[in-house]
């Protein structure tokens, strides 16, 4: 279940190999886990190779701290609530589109994202935390207005925030832009509306 074991594949039989070994080790089948933990691999996990589409049980997948740069081969994972990709050298969000109607959380800090392109697909997405990133412009933070659910992101360190908060207007301006959001940089958004209901 909290096995780690590497998934990095050059030929698809390694995958399965190292999936074989993590059920060996856990006792449990890979395709009916609900949580899998792939992360700090050595050596580093550099693709989602094809062996990912067999975890349709998996409801938590990390993937953290390896040397990803695409996400790809999510088709199988039908039951995905929380990815955790941090850590990693992921440049976009393309590839999300086979967990767009699942996914809650999605956790992509310490990356090299510029563009939020992709964001979109993420229709229940309630969860952001991209710190560490190299988004700068407003145009592609206005991006996160197309997801309905979101309540909680984590924007610390991406180069929009770090100016925007030297001038004293990151958090109104982010409030003003996603109305529905309830906690900015782990601190909890209060507006006048709470305030007038409390």
């Amino acid at each position: 279940f909290l096995f780690v074991y590497n998934l990095k594949a050059v030929v698809s039989t390694q995958s399965t190999g190292a999936l074989a070994q993590w059920e060996t080790k856990s006792g449990e089948k890979a395709g009916e886990a609900e949580e899998i933990k792939l992360l700090c691999q050595i050596p580093s996990i550099e693709k989602m190779d094809a062996s990912l589409s067999t975890l349709t049980n998996c409801k938590k997948l990390s993937l953290s701290t390896n040397a990803i740069e695409k996400i790809t081969n999510l088709n199988g994972l039908k039951s995905l609530k929380i990815l955790s990709l941090g850590r990693n050298n992921i440049k976009s969000f393309s590839g999300l589109e086979p967990v767009g109607d699942t996914l809650e959380e999605l956790w992509i800090s310490y990356n090299l994202i510029e563009k939020m392109k992709g964001i979109g697909v993420l229709k229940k997405l309630k969860v952001l935390f991209m710190s560490n990133n190299l988004v700068k412009d407003w145009s592609e933070l206005q991006k996160l207005s197309e997801l309905p659910c979101l309540v909680d992101l984590n924007m610390v360190n991406n180069p929009i925030e770090e100016k925007h908060s030297l001038e004293g207007t990151w958090r109104s301006e982010i409030e003003k832009k996603l109305v529905k959001l309830k906690k900015l940089d782990g601190v909890p958004i209060v507006r006048q509306d709470d305030e007038d209901e409390g």
